[in-house]
């Protein structure tokens, strides 16, 4: 049976500590790419918020709480072309909808190993530097507003 396409709205949850230390995850088809926690809706109906949850704890196995905060930001870019093909024909571009998820240091990560390879936690600008995604890297730079410091 055929996979269905992607849904073109996605999330992107930016995961910090009190002191701004920034959990990164190695995606599995990938090896360079360090990223957030980022995926897709599962359907047109799911809230964006059930999708970050969901995403997290898929990804990490951190249950998100009351902790998950909408910074109210989206990113639209043209979707890479080695993944074009997980859309229907025609989509080009996706909508990135930004959280962020403030955790205890030490916090736990439990990593789906058929998404991800490997885990870190940095410092919030050498995070940025770590993300090959360029809409990843400014929501991190970003963090200190949306933290209160």
């Amino acid at each position: 049976m055929a996979r269905p396409f992607k849904i073109p709205q996605s999330v992107l949850v930016v995961i910090h500590t009190p002191a701004l230390d920034v959990l990164l995850i190695r995606r599995a088809d990938a090896r360079a790419h360090w990223q957030s926690v980022t995926g897709s809706k599962d359907s047109e109906a799911e809230d964006l918020h059930d999708t970050a949850r969901r995403e997290v704890f898929e990804e990490t196995g951190i249950a998100c709480g009351d902790g998950l905060l909408d910074w109210g930001l989206e990113n639209v870019y043209e979707i890479y072309p080695e993944w074009l093909h997980r859309y229907a024909p025609g989509v080009l571009h996706n909508t990135e909808h930004v959280f962020g998820l403030q955790v205890p240091a030490g916090t736990p990560v439990r990593l789906n190993p058929r998404e991800h390879t490997a885990w870190q936690w940095l410092p919030w600008r050498a995070a940025a530097n770590a993300c090959f995604s360029a809409s990843n890297a400014e929501a991190i730079l970003m963090l200190p507003r949306f933290a209160g410091r």
